[in-house]
């Protein structure tokens, strides 16, 4: 049988200023009909730029330099625009990682929907409508006649995904390409759309291409895999084959990379119950939005949010405390209460001292408790290069000369890492992981006694997510802080935390030690946690280098 989708000696080119760059060279990949071929690399490897390759969507700086890319036995790169434009949604279809920056804002998820229809597949408005209607009800959309109705803020990320799905889905493509669909979706709600996604698979025979940085989740839905890197395929073949096998060096790092729940980065009994914990927090609740005056007069029912209801948990000097919850659970809600930058009502402690609200976390407490984000681009300043950045908490919270703060930061990118010369440079001129450790050095700086890290590896593929964990435990052990990692992958928690709170629509449900996860006590969300992260083949083996 021919393939569906078949890539032939494929390179590609972009030309910068600082000369020409090679993305992608000499790829040969062939997908069949019924057959999902995983596509895994670190990000640069090239994968985002095959998929763009395929679907025709080309910077105005990429040159097509070798190669041919057949879909059902036609040269795409000899299609015009128009040509593609018509073959676009009907026989190629691509789904995004971010839903929210792939659905129009302005437009209601119905209209994106049935537009698509009516372009592909002939239909009038009114049987796009209802065709439209069925495809939400098809991946499992609740309410899908009023779900066409809403626009996409009104959505949560788990629902606009299945509306991509569905538009993806809705003209019977003979491919699709997922590009990291689950990236940016917490665990279960990633688990029901790859189970979505397997039963459209199999209902409709299509040929995919799934790309992700996820080694774990690929060896879940993929047939075959092939392992890119600095644009080339190293390695490709039958997916036990490769991830219980593997034959190149570099398939073998990222397999080894992978967070194995066996394998423990600290000591289970390396942090003590002490007689005044280092954080107490007691009964915290956060709530979004006010209740008014003339509700409060007549006594009217609090329509307040609740972000966090009644929470208690402590943390001990040294300790790592992983809080763990699906997306909108509360995990953040909590870390910016913490850190004053949501309002709470309830009791915390930090050493004893009574912190009664935001307005008494004045700047030793601000000092001793800090927090890193999720996603540095937001969190470092664009305009300012690293050395300020880094120099900042330096000149809040120490009384170092100029030049004393210089040779401090210098050494703080030492210790996270980067080069000394990385001072001068500007956040957009490092990658992601680079980002991170700024963010790191940065909450280090002031030496503080607890530090929350906030999803801050969910960005982050695979080798690089490990790097920057072994750098929190390392900087752990050299200065005793304490963690609160929040986070959504157990697998990852279970080998680094001491113990693990669950947090549920704002309440916290469960909270155990390490060695009490199996127990049969465990919380039936706690179990659901669990049960939705994915192992890969092989159940984590480790693989020798």
């Amino acid at each position: 049988m021919s393939p569906v989708l078949e890539i032939k000696d494929y390179s590609l080119d972009y030309e910068t200023p600082r000369g020409v760059y090679h993305a992608l060279s000499q790829i040969n990949l062939a997908i069949h009909s019924g057959e999902v071929l995983g596509l895994v690399g670190e990000s640069g490897s090239g994968k985002t730029s095959l998929a763009w390759g395929v679907m025709r969507y080309m910077a105005k700086n990429a040159r097509d330099v070798s190669g041919t890319i057949s879909l059902g036995g036609e040269n795409l790169l000899k299609k015009s625009e128009a040509e593609m434009n018509s073959l676009r949604g009907s026989r190629l279809a691509m789904v995004f990682q971010d839903p929210s920056t792939s659905l129009n804002p302005n437009l209601s998820l119905g209209e994106q929907l049935s537009e698509v229809i009516v372009r592909h597949r002939g239909l009038d408005k009114r049987s796009a409508w209802e065709e439209g209607i069925a495809m939400l009800e098809r991946v499992g959309l609740k309410s899908p006649v009023n779900m066409m109705k809403r626009y996409p803020h009104e959505a949560s990320g788990g629902e606009k995904q299945r509306v991509v799905i569905a538009t993806a889905f809705a003209c019977k493509p003979e491919c699709i390409i997922f590009d990291e669909p689950t990236t940016a979706l917490d665990v279960l709600t990633s688990r029901q759309i790859l189970e979505l996604f397997e039963v459209l698979q199999a209902e409709t025979n299509v040929a995919s291409l799934y790309i992700s940085h996820d080694l774990a989740l690929v060896s879940k839905v993929a047939n075959r895999v092939a392992v890119i890197h600095k644009g080339v395929i190293v390695e490709q073949g039958d997916v036990k084959q490769v991830f219980t096998h593997p034959e190149h060096d570099y398939t073998k790092r990222l397999i080894s990379a992978v967070p194995r729940p066996d394998h423990r980065l600290v000591a289970v009994d390396s942090a003590k119950a002490q007689d005044v914990p280092l954080l107490q927090v007691k009964d915290v609740s956060v709530h979004y939005g006010r209740t008014s005056a003339f509700a409060r007069l007549f006594r009217k029912t609090d329509n307040r949010v609740v972000g966090n209801r009644k929470v208690s948990i402590e943390i001990n000097a040294g300790e790592i405390l992983g809080i763990v919850g699906e997306s909108g659970s509360g995990k953040s809600t909590l870390a910016k209460a913490l850190t004053g930058l949501n309002d709470f009502e309830g009791d915390v402690r930090l050493e004893g001292r009574p912190i009664t609200g935001v307005k008494a976390m004045g700047k030793e407490y601000r000092k001793d408790v800090q927090i890193i984000f999720q996603n540095p681009d937001s969190s470092l300043n664009p305009r300012q290069r690293i050395g300020e950045i880094l120099s900042r908490p330096l000149k809040l919270y120490t009384n170092l000369s100029q030049r004393e703060q210089q040779k401090r930061v210098a050494e703080m990118l030492e210790q996270v890492r980067l080069p000394r010369e990385y001072v001068s440079r500007f956040p957009h001129q490092l990658s992601g992981g680079e980002k991170q450790r700024v963010a790191i050095a940065r909450a280090f700086a002031s030496r503080p006694k607890l530090v929350i890290c906030d999803e801050i590896t969910s960005a982050l593929d695979v080798s690089v997510q490990a790097s920057v964990v072994e750098l929190l435990v390392e900087l752990q052990r050299s200065y005793g802080t304490a963690y609160m990692f929040i986070t959504h992958d157990l697998n990852l928690v279970r080998q680094i935390a001491h113990r693990v709170a669950v947090i549920y629509r704002g309440d916290l449900v469960d909270m155990f030690s390490m060695g009490g996860l199996q127990q049969p006590e465990r919380h039936p969300y706690t179990r659901s946690l669990m049960d939705a992260v994915p192992t890969p083949i092989g159940n984590f083996e480790a693989i020798p280098l």
